[in-house]
């Protein structure tokens, strides 16, 4: 079966984890997969990753976050822009996610960056997920 949106398959295998509560999740390894993984252990919402090498791609070893009584500290993960559908935001047009609870990754000129980020650079570009 081959895949067409990788980013979309290995963020669905990790809310499936979450599902599951499981303690950790093996995903398929991209570059852009590890700059998202980056992010969101840089923003707390998981414990950490680390990178597999193997004879093929590789594989990235997450390790998921869970709070004192037992729930998730990822609420959603969700995948904005898609193969069909880029989704593009301009630097005034940058939003803040859930109040500022969640974040937005965004592929710009700059490479990949949070919602705040972008907004405190003045950059915009693809928004590739969101993170709650």
């Amino acid at each position: 079966m081959s895949v067409t949106d990788l980013i979309s398959d290995q963020l669905t295998v990790v809310r499936n984890a979450i599902m599951s509560r499981k303690k950790t999740v093996t995903i398929k390894r991209s570059s852009m997969l590890e700059g998202i993984m980056d992010i969101i252990k840089k923003e707390g919402f998981i414990e950490n990753y680390q990178v597999i090498e193997d004879t093929r791609q590789g594989k990235i070893k997450v390790y998921l976050k869970w709070t004192e009584d037992g729930t998730s500290v990822i609420e959603n993960l969700k995948r904005i822009s898609t193969p069909g559908l880029r989704k593009h935001v301009q630097a005034k047009d940058v939003k803040e996610v859930m109040g500022g609870v969640g974040i937005s990754i965004i592929s710009t000129s700059k490479g990949l960056l949070t919602d705040r980020e972008a907004r405190e650079q003045g950059v915009g570009g693809e928004v590739i997920c969101q993170v709650w």
